[in-house]
């Protein structure tokens, strides 16, 4: 076993390899047993501490993340050179692990500082958006959205967060009767019912194939004070538009900047779990402590929504075992079907995840990337699985069905009504997502000295044994609750996050 200041991490006792917590270079002990590095182990790689056959199974976490591709012997570095991904065959046991443990009553859970929009939610943020059904859309948007927010259009709005334009590059050349349509609808009536706006502008062409009103009557939306929808085509071009659509956002300005927050139960709270730019240390240190304090917003009567359903392929059997029934766990199931056919489709496979980053970073399979992701969940039951972009309407911990790039990922969650992010990095992703604020968690020590701007909170302590990580866990509860109450997150500093909403493209394009 390995102390707190040793160079390497062991993880299970049954582990093959062991994480570097720093460089270690030939010849160095690893502080595990008697074993000697007989190579450089970069920091976040693994070391191997047994020998291991070629063919052999290789253990992390205390779960197979592959099989080695030749003879390995202890001191090695274990990564790309001779360890290969081996397709996932779990036994699947369904609902055996669903106490919710540690539930707080009520009348003592946390509350926060949030905007109350009746039957629509609980907002974080205060922000007036204009969404664009089609790409077309997106120019026109923008002028508007600049002019409130750099030419002084706001000025005495001083409880309006912005005004947004969410853009995106489809809407049109696609049929209405495949994925991508319904992706695409159900994303924008997800960001229009969003508690963190105040008012709501929808934009079209015209033309497009994607038309406002089936949008409306599909979902119900209705025009209201704060929904309004227009046409550049019917408005008559481009100066026309702007001028009514700033017209439209002026007289929604007094009512929305006169909304208040007010104290709100955390059952208000829907988190958004992710992660970013991974590295051999995020199911280490900062997944794991995220998990720690979805477990504590599920706890006080909230929400965290797990996504990214190609970072937990190899690690669904931890989740389908926390499925609150038989039938939550197949859908689950269901979905990691649907990859395994989509990727075959087009000629990728669910192990060209990881990335050049992850891979540089110390991970080096899907399996092992997984098993770091799904730590993010914490331990609570699973009790809903939802396809991309769906309302989270079930309180408690929950899955939705996302692709692992990062901003699609994000707008999928935010569609389903999560009203803050919680994103962990390894490498250094700096992206924001409005309108809900995203507050970045820093894997390693290293990093978060580096990028310490951008970096609201440092986990890199796990790995150094100054602290644990249920103590990171609860420091980042601190500021999540601290930032749904209107505090900003760094990313909200430098304005980010008018180019990360990106609706998921799913097939031809014609």
């Amino acid at each position: 076993m390995a102390s707190l200041d040793s160079p390497a991490i062991l993880l299970n006792p049954i582990d093959d390899v062991a994480a570097a917590r720093r460089k270690i270079r030939p010849g160095e002990f690893t502080g595990i047993d008697d074993i000697i590095a007989c190579e450089i182990i970069p920091r976040g790689h693994k070391v191997a501490l047994r020998a291991i056959p070629a063919g052999g199974e290789v253990r992390k976490f205390g779960q197979v993340i592959g099989r080695a591709t030749q003879d390995i012997l202890p001191g090695q570095h274990v990564h790309l050179q001779n360890l290969a991904v081996v397709e996932s065959q779990h036994e699947h046991r369904f609902s055996v692990d669903i106490e919710a443990k540690g539930m707080i009553p009520p009348e003592d859970c946390r509350t926060f500082m949030g905007y109350d929009r009746g039957a629509g939610g609980i907002g974080t943020r205060n922000f007036i958006g204009i969404l664009t059904t089609v790409n077309c859309s997106a120019t026109v948007s923008k002028y508007i959205a600049d002019h409130f927010n750099r030419s002084g259009g706001l000025d005495g709005f001083d409880n309006v967060d912005g005004v947004v334009a969410l853009t995106h590059g489809g809407g049109c050349a696609i049929s209405m009767k495949t994925e991508g349509y319904r992706y695409l609808t159900r994303v924008i009536q997800g960001y229009a019912r969003h508690p963190n706006f105040g008012g709501i502008l929808m934009i079209g062409l015209g033309c497009e194939t994607n038309q406002i009103a089936p949008i409306l009557e599909h979902y119900k939306l209705e025009e209201s004070n704060r929904f309004r929808t227009m046409t550049i085509q019917q408005l008559g071009g481009t100066r026309k538009t702007i001028e009514a659509a700033s017209q439209m956002i002026r007289e929604m300005l007094p009512s929305v900047n006169a909304v208040k927050r007010t104290r709100q139960p955390l059952s208000g709270l829907k988190v958004a779990l992710e992660c970013g730019g991974s590295d051999g240390y995020s199911g280490i240190t900062a997944n794991p402590a995220l998990g720690h304090a979805s477990d504590l917003i599920v706890r006080n009567g909230g929400t965290s929504c797990l996504a990214e359903t190609p970072e937990i392929y190899g690690a669904e059997h931890l989740l389908t075992r926390r499925a609150t029934t038989p039938e939550v766990a197949e859908k689950l199931l269901g979905r990691i079907d649907w990859w395994r056919d989509y990727t075959a489709r087009n000629g990728a496979e669910l192990n060209n995840n990881p990335s050049h980053g992850n891979k540089a970073g110390g991970l080096t399979t899907i399996l092992e990337k997984s098993l770091g992701a799904v730590a993010k969940g914490g331990s609570m039951p699973l009790r809903a699985v939802y396809e991309y972009a769906e309302i989270i309407r079930e309180r408690g911990f929950v899955f939705m069905d996302t692709p692992g790039y990062d901003p699609v990922a994000v707008t999928g969650q935010i569609a389903g009504g999560c009203n803050v992010v919680c994103f962990t990095t390894g490498r250094g992703s700096v992206s924001g997502y409005k309108p809900a604020p995203c507050i970045k968690i820093a894997t390693n020590t290293d990093m978060y000295d580096h990028m310490q701007e951008d970096m609201d909170l440092n986990a890199g302590t796990i790995a150094t044994g100054d602290e644990s990580i249920e103590q990171v866990g609860a420091r980042i509860f601190e500021r999540i609750i601290a930032v749904a109450s209107g505090e900003k997150s760094l990313s909200e500093s430098y304005d980010y996050g008018d180019n990360e909403f990106v609706p998921w493209q799913v097939g031809a394009v014609t």
